[in-house]
């Protein structure tokens, strides 16, 4: 167990409440919503700050929070468990036995639905290729990531029919599935489902003046999914699997705004690219890619929850020089109850518990400790989150029936 001493100090400077959205550069970005589904499924998008106050603490959003599967089959260092875990070993064997093979495509169809691969499909570019949106007429929209051909110059052709066979085993709610892949003529791609939300970095980072912020039930759920998904990876496949390229812009979101980590399986690539993966999310003892542990993935994923926290992003040119890297200007004041207040997202415009600041930045710097052997497992990140989902939902009812009973005294 580790302990943590917090301290109180004068408020912070004006500039920690810097707007990201406002910095030069970006362009606008903004989430699609479904118009099938009920208000209820809107709970994580900000409306107006009234909303805030008349959120039902027992509505869908939470209850699925708490009753969505974890994975920690296996038993962690310190000898505990995840959240429900006998009610995912049951999930997890069904699915199992109804596991879906990937469907192949052929080149002629996919050049064809993404108008022969042209620019205005293009959906992003990372260190292993490029992404296409891929439309059909019958209007199914999917995401087809071309590797590049150098990944596979001197490998043998079986070499991707491996990757095909390894990924397409992985099922997981906060995964980005595999539904499909091309191998033909030199092209080797493979196939996802598109999600219209895009990803967390463009929610982030990215959103114009007219997109409504995450709030921030919506973030810990993220962050709890996303945690998940890792915990998937680390502790459910054998042998362990470790991502090595934990950042924003890999976990997409669904119309509900669902966490689905992507780019997975895919560290054999990593190994051959000299690349930077992931600027600012980096470990520090990842000088190289082949350095990286399963603690290491943790690190990442502790930046992830810091850009959820601040609405910053892991590196920034644009700020004053002691706060363009994120993790360095954070990590001296996550213990600082005052700091905390000053860091969070000006998005949120102070929509947000007090209460669960603290246990959150707590988790946050157990995974970006500069010691691996001092981080977390993801395992144990986990069980934190699902205790500060809870703990959050109590301090929501407790604030509301206190609201309740303040008006009636008036009257």
């Amino acid at each position: 167990m580790f302990a943590f001493t917090r301290r109180r100090r004068s408020p912070p400077p004006s500039s920690l409440f810097l707007d990201d959205d406002k910095m030069s550069g970006r362009k606008g970005f903004t989430p699609l919503h479904s118009q099938e589904l009920g208000a209820e499924s809107y709970v994580g998008i900000l409306k107006e700050p009234k909303d805030f106050k008349s959120m039902d603490p027992g509505n869908g959003d939470i209850k699925s929070l708490l009753k969505s599967p974890s994975m920690g089959l296996r038993r962690s260092v310190s000898g505990r468990v995840s959240f429900s875990e006998n009610e995912f070993a049951n999930r997890l064997k069904g699915r199992r036995s109804t596991s879906v093979q990937a469907i192949p495509y052929s080149l002629a169809d996919l050049q064809k639905s993404t108008d022969n691969f042209a620019p205005g499909r293009l959906l992003g570019e990372g260190t292993i290729g490029r992404v296409y949106r891929a439309k059909y007429p019958d209007g199914k929209v999917l995401a087809v990531k071309k590797i590049d051909s150098s990944h596979f110059q001197g490998q043998k052709p079986e070499e991707f029919s491996k990757l095909v066979t390894n990924i397409s085993k992985l099922h997981h709610p906060n995964i980005a599935e595999l539904v499909g892949y091309c191998s033909e003529q030199g092209h080797n791609m493979l196939i996802h489902d598109y999600f219209r939300n895009g990803s967390l970095h463009e929610f982030l980072h990215l959103s114009d003046d007219f997109s409504k912020p995450l709030t921030w039930n919506t973030r810990v759920r993220i962050a709890l999914g996303v945690a998940r998904a890792i915990e998937y990876l680390h502790d459910v496949c054998s042998p362990s699997m470790v991502h090595k390229n934990i950042k924003s812009s890999n976990i997409l979101l669904d119309l509900e705004l669902n966490p689905h980590l992507s780019d997975y399986g895919m560290a054999s690539f990593h190994l051959r690219t000299s690349q930077n993966l992931g600027m600012g999310y980096n470990a520090p003892e990842c000088a190289q890619p082949s350095a990286y542990t399963l603690k290491s993935d943790v690190y990442s994923f502790g930046v992830v929850m810091l850009e959820l926290l601040t609405g910053r992003m892991p590196l920034d040119d644009q700020r004053p020089r002691s706060e363009q890297c994120l993790v360095k200007w954070a990590r001296p004041q996550l213990h600082d109850n005052d700091a905390l207040a000053g860091m969070v997202d000006p998005a949120l415009r102070g929509l947000y518990p007090p209460k669960s600041l603290p246990p959150f930045a707590d988790i946050v710097a157990l995974c970006i400790q500069l010691d691996p052997n001092l981080r977390s497992s993801v395992a144990e990140v986990v069980q934190a989150l699902v205790r500060l989902v809870q703990q959050s939902t109590i301090n929501m009812r407790e604030d509301l029936s206190a609201s309740c009973r303040t008006n009636d005294s008036e009257y």
